[in-house]
């Protein structure tokens, strides 16, 4: 097993390869406006650390999101063209697993607990988890921050979104991981593969509807009669 993992859907640019066991090698910067620009060059580095080849790669694993539309399109489209290339499988995981999972194996006080990243006007991405962090208790959902306090309120929180809130996630863990690790959704998805688990196919969860809508009272144009016709 050679799996290569990626995720754009925050804005970390990470980069993976897992054996089965282990991370091979790993890339992550952060930056939510160069996703394009760094994950082929993100690859191809981890590769080369590893000492490994693209065509050694027997899966790919990518982070489905929630996340903003230009940055984890980068991700999915990538991954699906490697797929297409190399001939072999592409599993999508909720990026908000792979926090979760992070979180949890480095011990979020034995409490269920909530990762939340930035979905950006003033409103988070979120879902609440069991304590090991590999149950999601309910479906990622996309809210302000302001209508979460009372069921946040002293939960355990990790991610880039509840470090924006502090004062409604109450329970931040300031040691917890900001941000999705290519490295975690890698070692998640080969567990559920093992354990026989389906995991979710390569399209995007937004959460939102799309910014672009027909504008109400729209009128159909006719085209003009040319001259001449009857």
């Amino acid at each position: 097993m050679l799996l290569l993992a990626l995720d754009t859907a925050t804005p970390a640019v990470t980069v993976a390869l897992y054996d089965g066991e282990r991370v091979l090698a790993s890339r992550d910067q952060v930056d939510a406006r160069r996703h394009g620009e760094l994950l082929l060059p993100s690859v191809d580095a981890t590769l080369a650390e590893a000492g490994c080849a693209l065509a050694d790669v027997t899966a790919v694993v990518v982070g489905v999101g929630p996340g903003p539309y230009t940055g984890l399109r980068v991700g999915l489209v990538t991954a699906a063209g490697f797929a297409a290339a190399l001939g072999v499988p592409v599993h999508g995981l909720c990026t908000l697993d792979g926090i979760a999972y992070a979180a949890g194996r480095a011990g979020p006080a034995g409490a269920p607990f909530v990762v939340a990243t930035d979905a950006r006007r003033k409103e988070v991405y979120w879902a609440r988890y069991a304590a090991d962090g590999r149950t999601r208790e309910g479906e990622p959902a996309v809210d302000r921050p302001a209508d979460l306090a009372e069921r946040v309120a002293g939960v355990p929180a990790v991610g880039a979104g509840a470090a924006l809130y502090p004062r409604t996630f109450t329970g931040l863990r300031v040691d917890g991981p900001q941000h999705v690790a290519a490295g975690a959704l890698a070692a998640l998805a080969a567990e559920r593969l093992a354990a026989g688990q389906e995991l979710l196919p390569p399209r995007p969860l937004y959460l939102r509807r799309p910014d672009a809508k027909v504008p109400a009272g729209y009128k159909a144009v006719t085209p003009r009669q040319a001259v001449g016709e009857r």
